[in-house]
């Protein structure tokens, strides 16, 4: 992944001494400096968390199974008509 080098927010947590110096030993092994090390673990970790939230993936059967249950054609649904025709609090066109 391509991060930005320019640097100018900060992030500052405290650490016992063992998980500091667990953190330095890994940095050092794969020659980063501790801030790198941390914001590449960071980073990567919320990305998959990121990723988590938006994306799955599904063997062939049960892609199968979505995709026949996604293409049967549904019956009108006056509930949900009306709840999509709601505007948001949020929106600026709802007032």
């Amino acid at each position: 992944m391509f991060w930005p080098q320019m640097r100018d927010a900060s992030i500052k947590l405290w650490a016992t001494p063992e998980q500091r110096d667990l953190i330095d030993q890994a940095a050092e092994l794969l020659g980063r400096s501790l801030s790198e090390f941390m914001l590449g673990a960071a980073c990567e970790r919320a990305w998959e968390v990121v990723m988590h939230q938006v994306s799955f993936s599904l063997d062939e059967h049960n892609f199968q199974q979505l995709t026949a249950l996604l293409d049967v054609t549904q019956e009108p649904n006056a509930g949900l008509e009306r709840l999509l025709s709601v505007r948001a609090p949020w929106d600026p066109e709802a007032e």
